[in-house]
C-alpha cells in the first residue's frame, strides 16, 4: 500500500489505524454493509452516477475532475444506493450535487445542509433539479476577525433516520466546537447503521499547524473527534491517494491543486 512509503515522513493510515485500536474492525464493511450491495443494486446505481456524471447540463469544468475525484468509485466505497435518503453537508458549488442529486431523484431523497446559499442560488432553480431539498437553513457559518476558521451555529439538520450524511473537503474548515457540532448533527440525523462519509486533505500526524497546511487536516485527529461523537470506523479507502503530493505545500499551489493527497474515511452509527 501506497502510504508505507510515507510512514517516516507523514503519515501511514494502516499502520496508525492499529495504533489507535481501531484496525480489527476495517474487515467488517463487507457483512455490514451487505444490505448494499444485493444483486443489481450497486450496478444500478453506478449505471446512474454515471448518467448523472454525463449529463449535457454538467458544466465542462466539473467533468475535467471526474478523473481525479473518482465519483463513481467513491460513492461505491461509501455503499450509496439509489433508493437512500442522503444529507450532503457543506455542499458548495455542488459538483457532488450535479451527480447525487439525480441518482436518488426517482426512489431516495436528497438533501442539502449548511452553506447551501451556492446552489439554492443556481443549481436548485435549474431544470431536473426540483427534488434538492435544503435543509437546516437556520444553521450559521462565523469567522471571528483574525480567525483562520469557522464556528458553527445548529441545533439540528432537520433531518432524521438518514442512510448517509456526506462531506467532501470540508471538515478542515471548522474550528474545534465547529468540527463537534458537524459531528453531533450528523449523528442525531443517521438511523441506526447508517454512514457517515468524509473525504479531506491530507495533512501529516501530528504536525504543527502552519499556513501551508491549513487546508489540510490529520486523518488520525479525524477519527479519534468523530468516533467521539459516538460513530464507529468502518473503512477507508486509498482512491485519493496521491503519491506526489509530498503534503508539504497550500493545497492550492500550482504543483498539488486539483491532485492533493486526500483521506477517504467511511463511519457508521452504531
Amino acid at each position: 500500500m501506497g502510504y508505507k512509503n510515507r510512514l517516516n515522513t507523514s503519515f501511514s493510515l494502516s499502520n496508525t489505524l492499529a495504533a489507535i485500536g481501531v484496525a480489527g474492525c476495517l474487515l467488517t464493511s463487507a457483512s455490514a454493509f451487505a444490505h448494499n450491495h444485493k444483486s443489481g443494486e450497486m450496478h444500478s446505481t453506478a449505471d446512474l452516477v454515471k448518467a448523472a456524471m454525463a449529463a449535457e447540463s454538467r458544466p465542462e469544468k466539473d467533468k475535467e475532475r471526474d478523473r481525479n475525484r473518482k465519483p463513481v468509485q467513491t460513492l461505491d466505497f461509501f455503499g450509496l444506493s439509489h433508493d437512500m435518503k442522503v444529507v450532503e453537508l457543506i455542499p458548495g458549488g455542488g459538483w457532488y450535487t450535479r451527480l447525487l442529486a439525480p441518482v436518488l431523484a426517482e426512489k431516495g431523497e436528497y438533501f442539502a445542509a449548511i452553506g447551501t446559499s451556492r446552489i439554492e442560488r443556481g443549481l436548485a432553480k435549474e431544470e431536473g433539479f426540483e427534488n434538492i431539498q435544503i435543509t437546516a437553513k437556520d444553521a450559521s457559518l462565523s469567522r471571528e476577525p483574525g480567525a483562520r476558521f469557522y464556528s458553527l451555529s445548529i441545533d439540528s439538520l432537520g433531518v432524521t433516520d438518514a442512510d448517509m450524511v456526506l462531506t467532501f473537503r470540508n471538515y478542515h474548515n471548522f474550528d474545534d466546537t465547529g468540527r463537534a457540532k458537524m459531528n453531533e448533527v450528523a449523528f442525531a440525523a443517521l438511523k441506526s447503521g447508517g454512514i457517515y462519509a468524509v473525504v479531506d486533505h491530507t495533512a501529516r500526524h501530528m504536525e504543527p499547524f502552519t499556513d501551508s497546511n491549513r487546508r489540510r487536516f490529520d486523518p488520525v485527529k479525524a477519527i479519534k473527534e468523530i468516533q467521539a461523537a459516538g460513530f464507529e470506523l468502518v473503512d477507508y479507502s486509498n482512491l485519493h491517494y496521491r503519491e506526489d503530493d509530498e503534503l508539504e505545500y497550500e493545497v492550492g499551489a500550482r504543483s498539488v491543486t486539483g491532485n492533493t493527497d486526500r483521506w477517504t474515511l467511511k463511519f457508521k452509527k452504531p
